[in-house]
């Protein structure tokens, strides 16, 4: 079914319209709603007359991050639909005067409901015979009082998922109403032929008007490659390199002719016109096209063609023009020796930026803005090329050395401090720019395409707005790049990273209280890998919250023996780092939950380490996050406190244990005033607001003593112990967990390795 309104269903509610509805009905006493502002799983209603049952309901559905409606039978009159259409729907059939099977029967009637509502009924436990009557009512399921915490949350897990599934079904069926009365429109009631490409599975549904077009033909549902068969072989590879440069992004929209052969073996003239459909995330998942006959035979059929020359946007070179050029110029600097040539590749720092903001129309008109520019600054010898998207490629060619180079991208540099006239408004625009200069050396000429682009890159990492030019080392940097990358993929697949541990230590009572977690990676041939040298590359490649799920799964496997084997008192404790991706994950609560539950651990045996600007970026997201994690009695950390947001009002608004002072300024304090007053100033403000501070980076007994004085509250730092594997992890607990003060343990440990190694040395 697709709803007349397709985001009637959707996820949200306007506590305004709770409180007051169109029609002036009083507001749903006792309706509880989400005030975080964060995108809820799902909307659930509870009805019942005993006050244990709704509270013990809606505390269970808060935690999993649902939004919640609670009513008593004296309420239900008082519930509109149009204000809160459930997903889910818990009701008490013991409720007087049949009120649970009327209530029933108004979900089931709103058609929108009647597919993804789960309705659970709460029943006697000596209801038996009636069950099955109360089943055939609607009911997906029921729970029997009285109700254990953990059967319930059993079955809401189930049903939640099926409608989630539900909900799933309902926004694609949504999104296909919507393109089909978008396609309705702009074919105006002419016969085309439609079609709707899939351009990530390559699933390709055609509209019945095909068949009237080109007689029986490809089935309604086929794949872009079957379409393409009945494409005139002629324009067959120009069609298929058009789509895929839609798939590339290189194109948002496009416009083409082209000949198909219909089942009579006549061929036929058309014009295919396509917009790419985005998701979610703004990338393009889709492309649909109306087709329309050409029977006008004064409209030239040769005009496409230039397609394979002329970028349509821009009018500047083609791809397969560049590439023509480039083997030219490469063939003649070759035979000739005497006639090097450069390749500039450039592009728009934060294009995207522009077309989020201003639209894909300002967008295009930028481009057709710059292809002007960089035509005016070039030779007519040059060539300019609109690369893909908002890549541009020169080759200029008789450029004798890097600063004949260099002084092109200098000019193109100098016409971007001009802003561009769009419409009746100006736009400014920079662009990153990288230069490989032809040598001998090249034994390709694609070669110096890939070492422009990545000098680019170069640029951009620069900062933006200049230019870089290739050189071997940058070549040797790639490489290594891409070995490395290549090495985190099997890392990941192989569980190659272990949990290192470094001890946190109370200085008031010199006791060891827990761990902090660090990632390492065992390399097979490079050995321990430190985060420096992976976690950047990990974030790029977008695996790094899978390697903070492999360690942190590792480190709650281990730390539960050491809990029951060294009874301390308090229990030890293990702090993890969460980074900003895995934080705003939604399912990142369940999952943590999920895995202390696994290994028999409580939320107070753990504490997430987080940076002030993960919570400072989407704060709405964050009190929602933090609330869950304090019901399940999870602990917080403010890491590298200090060196963040000035303001301070975030430490009275969210939930927050501990302020971790970061170690560049325990590393300086006795050399640097600003920073010995910084260090004093978190310890009175932690005193001062009940929160536990933590200095790291201690790594010598001045730094200590003057933390101590100070009034610290629990240290780490590689004086005290350097983050060490899980075996060495056990040894140091059975040396400390019968001594009174673990910090002289420790100290006693360091010193004597210390003695030691000068021993061996001498």
């Amino acid at each position: 079914m697709i709803p007349s309104d397709p985001s009637a269903n959707l996820p949200g509610l306007s506590t305004e319209n709770l409180k007051r509805r169109d029609d002036g009905a009083p507001k749903i006493r006792g309706a509880t709603v989400r005030q975080d502002g964060l995108q809820p799983l799902l909307k659930c209603l509870v009805v019942s007359h005993n006050g244990d049952v709704r509270s013990l309901l809606d505390s269970m559905l808060k935690v999993r991050r649902h939004m919640v409606m609670t009513c008593d039978h004296v309420e239900i009159g008082d519930i509109d639909f149009a204000d809160f259409n459930p997903h889910l729907a818990v009701i008490d059939w013991r409720m007087p005067d049949d009120l649970a099977p009327e209530l029933v029967q108004r979900i089931q009637g709103d058609g929108r409901l009647a597919s993804t509502c789960q309705i659970l009924a709460v029943v006697d436990s000596h209801s038996g015979s009636e069950i099955s009557t109360i089943l055939d009512n609607g009911v997906c399921d029921v729970l029997s009082e009285p109700l254990e915490p953990a059967a319930v949350e059993a079955r809401i897990r189930v049903h939640e998922h099926i409608a989630a599934e539900f909900l799933k079904l309902e926004k694609a069926y949504a999104e296909l109403y919507q393109s089909h009365e978008r396609l309705l429109i702009s074919c105006g009631g002419q016969k085309d032929g439609l079609w709707d490409a899939n351009l990530r599975t390559g699933e390709l549904i055609l509209s019945p008007e095909w068949e009237d077009l080109i007689g029986p033909g490809p089935p309604r549902q086929t794949n872009m490659s079957a379409w393409l068969e009945y494409v005139d072989e002629e324009d067959r590879d120009r069609i298929r390199q058009l789509v895929e440069s839609v798939e590339r992004g290189e194109l948002q929209s496009l416009e083409e002719h082209y000949r198909l052969i219909a089942q009579d073996g006549v061929s036929r003239r058309f014009v295919m016109r396509g917009e790419t459909v985005r998701d979610a995330g703004g990338d393009a998942n889709r492309l649909v096209c109306r087709h329309t006959e050409v029977t006008d035979d004064r409209v030239a059929f040769d005009e496409p063609r230039t397609n394979l020359l002329v970028d349509p946007l821009t009018h500047l070179a083609s791809r397969t023009v560049l590439l023509d050029r480039l083997r030219h110029a490469f063939a003649r600097a070759t035979r000739m020796k005497d006639k090097p040539f450069a390749v500039i590749f450039f592009d728009i720092d934060r294009f995207k930026t522009v077309n989020d903001s201003l639209g894909h129309l300002v967008g295009d008109k930028l481009l057709m803005a710059i292809a002007d520019r960089v035509r005016s600054i070039c030779r007519p010898s040059d060539t300019v090329c609109r690369f893909g998207g908002d890549e541009f490629v020169i080759v200029a060619e008789d450029v004798e050395s890097v600063r004949d180079a260099t002084g092109i991208a200098g000019r193109l540099h100098d016409e971007f401090q001009i802003p561009f006239q769009l419409d009746d408004s100006e736009a400014y625009a920079t662009v990153s720019t990288g230069i490989a200069m032809w040598h001998p050396g090249y034994e390709k000429p694609e070669d110096l395409l890939r070492d422009a682009d990545n000098a680019m890159y170069r640029a951009k990492d620069l900062g933006r707005n200049r230019y870089a030019v290739f050189d071997e080392k940058m070549h040797a940097e790639v490489v290594a790049t891409l070995e490395l990358e290549n090495d985190l993929r099997r890392a990941v697949t192989r569980r190659e990273f272990r949990p290192f541990y470094q001890p946190i230590i109370s200085l008031h009572k010199g006791n060891l209280v827990g761990f902090e977690v660090l990632a390492r990676w065992d390399h097979p041939t490079r050995g321990l890998v430190l985060p420096g040298d992976f976690i950047p590359a990990s974030e790029e490649m977008g695996i790094a919250v899978q390697i903070d799920r492999i360690v942190g799964d590792e480190a709650c496997r281990q730390i539960r023996p050491w809990q029951v084997q060294y009874r301390m008192d308090p229990p030890i404790t293990f702090s993890l780092n969460i980074s900003t991706t895995q934080f705003l994950q939604l399912e990142l609560v369940s999952r943590i939950d999920h895995t202390l539950r696994q290994n028999g651990l409580y939320g107070r045996d753990i504490k997430l380490e987080v940076t002030e600007s993960v919570l400072m970026e989407n704060t709405e997201h964050a009190t929602a996050m933090l609330d869950q994690l304090s019901a399940l009695d999870i602990g917080l950390s403010i890491d590298d406190f200090g060196t963040g947001y000035s303001s301070l009002s975030y430490l009275k608004r969210f939930e927050i244990d501990s302020l971790k002072i970061d170690y560049s300024f325990v590393t300086k304090m006795l050399d640097d005033v600003d920073s010995l007053e910084i260090v004093r100033t978190i310890i009175d403000l932690g005193r001062n607001l009940g929160k536990t501070t933590i200095a790291e980076g201690v790594e010598n007994d001045a730094q200590l003593e003057a933390l101590r004085e100070m009034g610290v509250d629990q240290v780490q730092g590689f004086y005290i112990a350097r983050p060490m594997p899980a075996e060495d992890a056990i040894e140091l607990l059975d040396r400390i967990h019968l001594s009174r003060n673990h910090l002289q343990t420790l100290l006693v440990d360091k010193l004597v390795a210390e003695q030691s190694a000068t021993f061996d040395e001498d």
